[in-house]
């Protein structure tokens, strides 16, 4: 199995020299001297390598320290390692192996013990009401289903399932079924990247589909019911390619399938919340604990 360092896949923000010594060659900017430091408005901040969030305005303190401080950051935003000093752990963007700082613990700033202190160059701050809904879109197996378990996940905002990666405009359900417009019946996920992140989307794809299946999703044979992940850009590609090869390694054979996202066709009106209007639970759908 081939490995994919997701840092090296993606396409970054532009840097300048500055950037770069903080960012990825880890330096340190001058204490007191961040744009960030004294920005008290609400709103959430970004990495400044590949936007991902990384932390809400409301868990921003002040730590009498000369860099940003945070109690907390957004769920599986940011990962920890041991820095190079040995002694210091050092915080880095989940998403893109940028450099943010440091954090540390149990020094009684907040009621979390937790300091994260964050270069200010290292994000970018985006005020409350200029943040955008993220939309995604994934195929696995029957949209009843797939839609079933995206519209309950926090921090999704709605849900709509269609048809994506076909040949024939504005398909019907009819059309689809005859197995030869090339479309997979498909979820539209329109969620807010302040209270989640795609990693969240791409975690629950997984677990509520059998991703191992080759000809369909459960009982449901056919092309329209393959397992497939439609990316919008290199961030999202990259974080999918890094699950696939996560579940490779715990010994997965991953049929699930990767796809430019293209135009999405929303089906018929009936289809829509199928089981929260009609009742019952998803047939050949079901959640499974794995990461």
């Amino acid at each position: 199995m081939v490995q994919i360092n997701h840092a090296t896949t993606m396409k970054f923000n532009k840097l300048t020299p500055e950037e770069e010594r903080v960012i990825i060659y880890k330096g340190t900017e001058v204490p007191f001297t961040g744009e960030l430091l004294n920005n008290n408005e609400k709103g959430i901040y970004v990495c400044k390598r590949c936007d991902t969030p990384l932390y809400r305005s409301e868990d921003k303190f002040d730590g009498h320290c000369g860099w940003p401080s945070f109690d907390d950051e957004i769920e599986g935003a940011v990962k920890r390692v041991r820095d190079a000093d040995g002694r210091r752990t050092e915080i880095i963007c989940n998403t893109c192996g940028a450099h943010l700082g440091h954090v540390f613990l149990g020094e009684g700033f907040t009621p979390k013990q937790t300091r994260h202190c964050v270069n200010s160059i290292s994000m970018k701050f985006i005020p409350e009401g200029e943040e955008n809904d993220v939309t995604a879109y994934f195929a696995s197996g029957c949209f009843w289903g797939t839609e079933y378990f995206f519209m309950k996940a926090p921090g999704v905002k709605e849900t709509t399932v269609g048809f994506m990666g076909g040949h024939v405009d504005n398909p019907t359900y009819e059309q689809v079924c005859q197995k030869n417009t090339g479309h997979l019946e498909t979820t539209e996920v329109v969620y807010d990247p302040r209270v989640t992140n795609y990693e969240e989307m791409i975690k629950l794809f997984f677990e509520t589909h059998d991703f191992t299946q080759t000809n369909g999703q459960g009982p449901d044979i056919g092309p329209q019911y393959l397992s497939c992940i439609f990316y919008s850009n290199s961030i999202e590609k990259a974080i999918a390619e890094r699950y696939i090869n996560l579940l490779t390694s715990k010994g997965y054979r991953v049929a699930t399938m990767l796809k430019p996202a293209s135009t999405f066709w929303s089906a018929e009106n009936y289809h829509q919340e199928y089981y929260e209007n009609k009742g019952g639970t998803p047939y050949c759908h079901k959640y499974t604990k794995i990461f």
